[in-house]
């Protein structure tokens, strides 16, 4: 078994691959170039397209030459959905996002050295293909049997599938194709619902060119209960810092379930395998403490944001508990923050500020006024982590924090905010 198979293997990269012997022999007679798309149907790739990206960086580090697709053609298309028919997005904004998707993956790899990573976009060669040299050169190589023995076809059929998703796996076969004529790549990775439109490429590789290509899927990640890795009441977890702040991501990561934490650190985390045998067993012996957690939170936030922000959402998790210095964390870590537990708005009444017990209720960290004066009253409320011992206190301008915020708590964790909108 070659080396990097039997470590990506350990880390849950490898779910399926071509023919295990032949594709280590490639792999040993490298340099491999390899590579994996992402299509832009959204505005930020999401911590699901992590587990490409990494595995495309492990590749790079092993000696391996990356390209890194952005399917700006594809991404006009789609690729088909288990249920239901993708809506289709304008072309100006399918061109926005790719451009985008290219910054995003360029920050994961490296482009230096004899085996510099390439960023390449499809819209570059399948825009100047003609319908009839699409039907003539690359449709006549698909098996209209074969295509609807797909799995996602198949299961589309009775509700009906449209010729345009339906034919998005001879765009992605074009892809590998020329991809393996302009940069000699022969090996696609991506994730096992790709397996289809993997395999299809590389059979239609070796009826044009005559030679031998490969393929690797990675799991599809899930959480203990089965459903969907990176979803949350909020949304999807996404790794543009504008659609989910570091603040938040960091929290994802520190929450991860200790049932599935050492298997996202095997993934994620650059952590070796003795240092991941260590967190396995202080996790399996003190739960409590969530060093696994901490350790996949920083490693990933610090890949993702950089150090500075990481450092910000730490500091931002200990102030929201009085462990911190509210007034120490930078301005958009704070708005993130009190954005992120749903603030609730404030006003000036005749302009004098709302006393402390209307701030607890709109927080919501409490049901009632009356529930406010009771926590007040019994010890339990808090003000920007201060404790407030009047029913009667009023929030003043040196408690607003950023000019517009306040932080109210009732009891260890029960946390709200609210702002103060004029």
């Amino acid at each position: 078994m070659n080396a990097l198979l039997d470590e990506l293997r350990w880390r849950g990269f490898v779910a399926q691959s071509t023919d295990v012997d032949a594709l280590a022999a490639h792999l040993d007679n490298g340099p491999v170039t390899s590579y994996v798309g992402f299509d832009p149907t959204a505005a930020s790739l999401h911590i699901g397209h992590l587990v490409q990206l990494l595995l495309a960086r492990r590749l790079q580090e092993a000696g391996h030459r990356p390209i890194l697709l952005v399917g700006g053609a594809t991404g006009m298309i789609g690729d088909p959905k288990m249920s239901g028919e993708r809506v289709m997005n304008q072309a100006e904004v399918v061109r926005e996002w790719a451009a985008g998707l290219r910054d995003q993956v360029a920050r994961f790899v490296s482009f230096e050295g004899a085996n510099a990573a390439i960023v390449e976009n499809n819209f570059n060669w399948t825009s100047q293909i003609s319908a009839l040299d699409f039907l003539r050169d690359v449709g006549k190589h698909f098996s209209v049997n074969r295509m609807l023995a797909r799995d996602v076809v198949a299961r589309r059929l009775n509700e009906g599938i449209s010729y345009t998703e339906f034919s998005y796996v001879l765009l992605q076969s074009l892809d590998y194709r020329e991809l393996y004529r302009r940069y000699g790549a022969t090996l696609q990775t991506g994730a096992l619902d790709q397996w289809g439109n993997i395999t299809a490429g590389i059979d239609y590789i070796r009826r044009t060119e005559g030679t031998t290509v490969h393929g690797l899927v990675t799991p599809l990640l899930t959480k203990s209960d089965g459903t969907k890795f990176g979803k949350t009441e909020s949304g999807t977890i996404w790794i543009d810092g504008a659609l989910t702040s570091p603040f938040a991501f960091h929290q994802f990561w520190l929450n991860v379930e200790d049932a599935k934490v050492i298997e996202y650190l095997k993934i994620f985390s650059p952590r070796t395998r003795d240092e991941i045998a260590e967190l396995e067993l202080e996790t399996e012996q003190a739960p409590h403490k969530r060093a696994a957690q901490r350790a996949l939170a920083d490693d990933i936030t610090d890949l993702v944001h950089g150090r500075a922000e990481r450092e910000a959402a730490e500091l931002a998790g200990r102030a929201l508990f009085g462990r911190g210095d509210l007034s120490a964390l930078p301005d958009s870590t704070l708005d993130a923050v009190m954005s992120e537990l749903g603030a609730g708005q404030v006003t000036r009444v005749d302009g004098t500020l709302p006393l402390v017990v209307d701030l607890l209720f709109a927080s919501g960290v409490v049901t009632s006024k009356s529930a406010a004066r009771r926590a007040i009253t019994g010890g339990g409320a808090y003000l920007n982590n201060q404790k407030v011992t009047d029913v009667e206190a009023r929030l003043s301008e040196e408690d607003l924090l950023g000019g517009r915020w306040a932080l109210l708590r009732r009891g260890k964790r029960a946390v709200g905010s609210v702002e103060l909108v004029d």
